[in-house]
């Protein structure tokens, strides 16, 4: 018997474990691991885990569809994994375990040790690379180390990419006879602190939604991607990375439709298309170090230096910030975005911790963790490397001395305030005029339903800078 564990890969196309557990006429089965304990501790948040457990059903009855009976396995932390999956092995003659390798360094030792447990049964370990285009560590400098600078990262990328190529692997065909599938909502480990595991209507799961949403995009708005991204009020992005987050599509499949879409795979900026084809390796960057940088997933800067920064922990100032109350519209309107639907604009999330961390000085860990604790896309390598990048303690962060200006942003990425209006009620009847700045116009009005700025943007810019400058001497 063969065995597949499912984990951040729950598809059944272009998944390399199911594709090698899939070779040859022997009986395949399938797992998915719930720790709900450990997904506190790495506060993953509700909305994420509902939508992961919603297509841990779908991915469950497509399996069952083809013969392949899905088991469930609840253990509280990863501690307990080894020996949890040791004993189903047993139990169901496993002889061959196959799983797409994990990145963070709590999943890595959790693996190690489901190896080391295997092997004492003689079960045969098989990890294989389903998490990015390009397996982390073959993408390295001269010297054999891992880039710290993005550019050159993606300039070797797609010099790999064009000498390796890659394969998109349809799913397994039907292996036996239909299976039965109840309903999860029946099963008893659910968590029950999830509650109704109904999905948000935002984001309906499955591989087919997934590749609706991707084909989408490329006909609709790939083309314009490089000009719209960065208006929230407007429909310019994939909107797919709760779908890359949960594994539901893969990568590889979002390059490779690129590329079908264009008729070829773009290589600058002056091609069309590669704005977007960036960004996806940009999340390889991200990945790659990770895996290459431990201590990343140890609440550690990238930039060993600035650990000796004088952060704030202040938690009246943090909380006006999670909960939209900083007198800043586009700050607040993001974070209220962010509360309500579990999703936040790229743009937004940039200027959100750069407010944190720059116009508050509160430390990035804090806003990392509570952007985990909300998003549905929540991603351990992406989420790490933003902050950090805000923050300036990271690859390739923005320089210290580049302080996003909270209202000349919004002025230039929501000029009319729709996306403002939206999300912050009490300026939804605002002059487009005022919408940036709206004290003023609020005071004449004799309001005072929206709160005045938390801090002067210009000082607390001096007060970052002298932070990073301090490290200096």
């Amino acid at each position: 018997m063969k065995l597949v564990w499912f984990r951040n890969d729950l598809r059944l196309a272009d998944n390399p474990a199911l594709r090698h557990a899939c070779a040859g006429d022997e009986p395949v089965a399938a797992l998915f691991i719930i720790s709900p304990t450990q997904w506190r501790q790495h506060k993953m948040a509700p909305i994420r885990q509902r939508f992961m457990l919603a297509q841990v059903d779908v991915l469950g009855r497509e399996l069952a569809a083809l013969g392949i009976p899905l088991h469930l396995l609840r253990v509280e932390t990863f501690a307990e994994a080894p020996a949890a999956l040791a004993d189903l092995c047993r139990e169901q003659g496993v002889t061959q375990l196959y799983a797409n390798q994990a990145i963070e360094i709590d999943e890595q030792r959790r693996d190690h040790a489901v190896s080391a447990a295997q092997a004492e049964q003689a079960v045969s370990c098989h990890w294989l690379n389903g998490c990015c285009v390009l397996p982390p560590g073959r993408v390295l400098t001269g010297s054999g180390e891992m880039f710290k600078v993005f550019t050159p990262f993606s300039r070797a990328w797609l010099k790999a990419l064009d000498e390796e190529g890659f394969v998109i692997h349809r799913a397994p065909a039907p292996r036996g006879e239909p299976l039965p599938w109840p309903p999860l909502a029946e099963r008893a480990w659910v968590d029950e602190t999830l509650g109704e595991l109904t999905t948000d209507p935002r984001w309906p799961v499955g591989e087919a939604e997934a590749r609706r949403r991707l084909n989408d995009f490329l006909e609709q708005a790939v083309l314009d991607y490089g000009e719209t991204r960065d208006f929230p009020a407007i429909a310019g992005t994939s909107v797919l990375s709760p779908y890359l987050a949960a594994g539901i599509i893969s990568p590889r499949q979002c390059v490779a439709a690129l590329q079908q879409r264009l008729g070829y795979r773009p290589q600058s900026k002056a091609q069309p298309g590669f704005v977007w084809l960036n960004e996806l390796i940009w999340r390889e960057f991200y990945r790659h170090l990770l895996v290459l940088i431990p201590t990343l997933s140890m609440n550690r800067p990238f930039k060993a230096e600035t650990a000796a920064l004088p952060w704030s922990w202040d938690p009246d100032a943090f909380a006006a910030w999670c909960e939209g109350r900083t007198g800043y519209p586009i700050v607040d309107a993001a974070m209220r975005c962010l509360n309500t639907t579990g999703w936040m604009h790229n743009r937004l999330r940039m200027i959100v911790a750069s407010f944190l961390t720059k116009d508050l000085h509160i430390h990035w860990r804090l806003g990392e963790d509570y952007f985990m604790s909300r998003l549905i896309d929540g991603d351990l390598a992406a989420n790490n490397g933003g902050w950090q990048w805000a923050a300036g303690t990271g690859a390739d962060a923005a320089p210290y001395f580049r302080v996003f200006n909270p209202t000349t942003q919004g002025q230039r990425f929501d000029p009319q305030g729709e996306f403002i209006r939206t999300w912050v009620t009490e300026l939804a009847d605002i002059p487009a005029a005022y919408v940036h700045q709206p004290h003023d116009w609020l005071r004449l009005k004799g309001r005072q339903d929206y709160p005045a700025p938390m801090v002067d943007h210009a000082v607390a810019r001096v007060r970052a800078i002298e932070m990073f400058r301090s490290l200096e001497k």
